[in-house]
């Protein structure tokens, strides 16, 4: 090997503390206590001694091996998080509240989407369970739909590894912490709304990845309807996908019919703007031809044209208190199961008026 490819291979190493602690005059014993705050009083580390330390470090471009530290100290301040969906603003807003708190207290956020697949959250679930995390917060309800996806955490709680869900109000069936918000209760009151207007043909845009992930919608809205006297019509209600695109068809489809609705409720924002597009398409203004409401007040929901009536779960207040849950249970692990409620509110924009004269 000739010098000039010695001295690129040199150059290309990865220095050591090994590295450090020649280049300040130290031992490598003393470069990781200063690296790792440790001494404490116990060794006498001089002011000058750390900052020869510091120097070297900076001068050497050393950065500690993070997979070392964590088998040292036991922790990697790591938490894991699973959501459902990753094109859903909703979810990212939820995420926000964890990785914003989780951060504040010294911990990073190994983030994955389960894409709405059973399969997918259970191949996750099981990737994590082999990971070195320090906790983890689950959002969706795989696990009570995928025996795998319930034996991994079996696995995961035998462990101890601390666990946070956030769910409705129907958690999953472990003794794991879990913060609940669903929109049962408020769902009456957004079809109060509608019917206080006059609305009579209210349309439900269903769009699910299971079947039992909008019953805190559906039920309510079928209930309104018999509680208001009016038939509870199948063909107002249009079983479709979780896009944008699969609102806009639904929307054409409830339209289409040979007597429309004059109100629409999505259970999500995502497939009210599906809606919204369709309306326009169709030529009908909204609220003066179509009332539309929808679910969860995405950040887009305050600025289209008209503003969305919505119902908000507080997305970002949910992450923050998962978070919270787990940082108490990674500082005293014998806590009791730990529980929060987030209550849910309807905003009353400009997406609803009078129901139009036919």
């Amino acid at each position: 090997m000739s010098p000039r490819t010695r001295s690129a291979v040199t150059a290309a190493k990865r220095p050591t503390q090994q590295d450090v602690a020649r280049r300040a005059g130290v031992s490598r014993a003393t470069v990781s206590y200063v690296l790792n705050s440790r001494a404490n009083g116990r060794v006498p580390i001089s002011d000058e001694t750390r900052e020869r330390v510091l120097r070297a470090i900076a001068e050497l471009g050393y950065v500690p091996d993070a997979s070392a530290q964590a088998l040292r100290s036991g922790s990697t301040h790591t938490i894991g998080l699973i959501i459902p969906d990753m094109n859903n603003p909703h979810f990212w807003q939820t995420a926000d509240g964890i990785e914003q708190t989780v951060r504040s207290a010294g911990y990073h956020l190994l983030l994955s989407s389960m894409d709405l697949s059973p399969q997918v959250g259970q191949d996750i679930l099981r990737d994590l369970s082999r990971r070195r995390i320090d906790g983890l917060i689950l959002m969706g309800t795989f696990i009570n739909r995928s025996e795998a996806a319930k034996n991994t955490l079996s696995e995961l709680l035998t462990r101890r590894l601390p666990i946070v869900e956030i769910t409705d109000h129907h958690p999953i069936d472990y003794d794991v912490d879990f913060v609940a918000s669903d929109y049962h209760e408020v769902t009456p009151v957004l079809m109060a709304h509608l019917l206080s207007l006059g609305h009579r043909r209210i349309g439900l845009i269903y769009g699910v990845a299971a079947a039992d992930l909008g019953l805190d919608r559906l039920q309510p809205y079928q209930d309104s309807l018999r509680a208001a006297g009016l038939p509870d019509d199948p063909e107002l209600v249009v079983n479709c996908g979780t896009t944008t695109e699969a609102g806009y068809q639904a929307a054409r489809q409830l339209l289409a019919l040979a007597t429309p609705p004059t109100a629409i409720l999505a259970i999500n924002d995502l497939l009210a703007i599906g809606a919204m597009r369709a309306a326009g398409d169709l030529g009908l203004r909204i609220p003066a031809d179509l009332s539309l409401v929808s679910y969860d007040d995405i950040p887009a929901a305050q600025y289209l044209v008209p503003r969305l009536t919505t119902a908000s779960k507080d997305a970002f207040r949910l992450g923050q208190e998962a978070a919270r849950l787990l940082l108490a249970r990674l500082a005293d692990p014998s806590l009791e199961r730990q529980t929060r409620a987030v209550p849910t509110q309807v905003i009353f924009r400009e997406s609803t008026g009078p129901a139009p004269r036919r």
